[in-house]
């Protein structure tokens, strides 16, 4: 018996890129996990050539904008989230044909995602059903039209949240601000920065006792 999780990626990433980036992880837990990879429906603009890196070039996608020119910033507030309804549908559509789904995983903007999907399978406003959830370097969504999202809500789902002191990108208070809002939850702290650390150990309590739930869940409807 193997978890089944969905891979939601970072902004500026893709399915492909994510995959890579789990690539430790898919090894590590072969065994036990089966991921499935989707790509968010919206091609991010490149960037400029001076703030290029190497591994930029290839093509970006994002879950949604918060600027009407196509631009994501995590720590910036909005009153948009462009595109946001279309991942939304992207999302159902992945658990109506490729699910069940056990769990998620999300990385910076894709955890952000995650938690928002974590609020409304709780408030029952999505068809969507999981049964846990891994935030790696998340964030609470600083648009607007998310407040709703995480207002009045402490979120019982069980949850592991992964992030580093040394991001640059979202600040630790950020993070530690969107774990807040889960009340059954694990955190692994790691000195790095903005990445999806690969080491087994941090994630491995957290995979064998999702599993040992499903097993005991497939017993009990026997």
């Amino acid at each position: 018996m193997k978890l089944k999780i969905l891979a939601i990626h970072g902004y500026r990433q893709s399915d492909v890129i994510f995959s890579g980036k789990l690539g430790s992880l898919r090894k590590s837990f072969k065994k036990e996990i089966d991921f499935t990879f989707i790509k968010a429906p919206h091609k991010v603009p490149p960037l400029e050539s001076s703030e290029k890196k190497e591994e930029d070039d290839a093509e970006g996608f994002g879950w949604w904008f918060n600027t009407e020119d196509k631009v994501f910033k995590a720590i910036e507030p909005s009153n948009l989230s462009v595109g946001f309804e279309d991942s939304i549908l992207l999302v159902e559509k992945t658990f109506r044909e490729l699910g069940p789904f056990d769990g998620v995983i999300g990385f910076s903007q894709g955890a952000s995602f995650v938690s928002i999907l974590c609020a409304m399978q709780q408030k029952k406003i999505s068809p969507i059903k999981f049964n846990f959830a891994i935030l790696i370097s998340g964030f609470k969504s600083l648009c607007e039209p998310h407040a709703i999202f995480y207002k009045d809500i402490k979120i019982e789902l069980p949850t592991l949240h992964v992030y580093g002191e040394g991001d640059k990108i979202i600040p630790t208070q950020m993070a530690q601000e969107l774990s807040d809002v889960f009340s059954i939850k694990k955190k692994f702290i790691h000195e790095g920065g903005h990445f999806v650390p690969g080491k087994k150990f941090i994630y491995n309590d957290f995979i064998l006792e999702m599993l040992s739930k499903k097993s005991d869940l497939k017993e009990s409807s026997q």
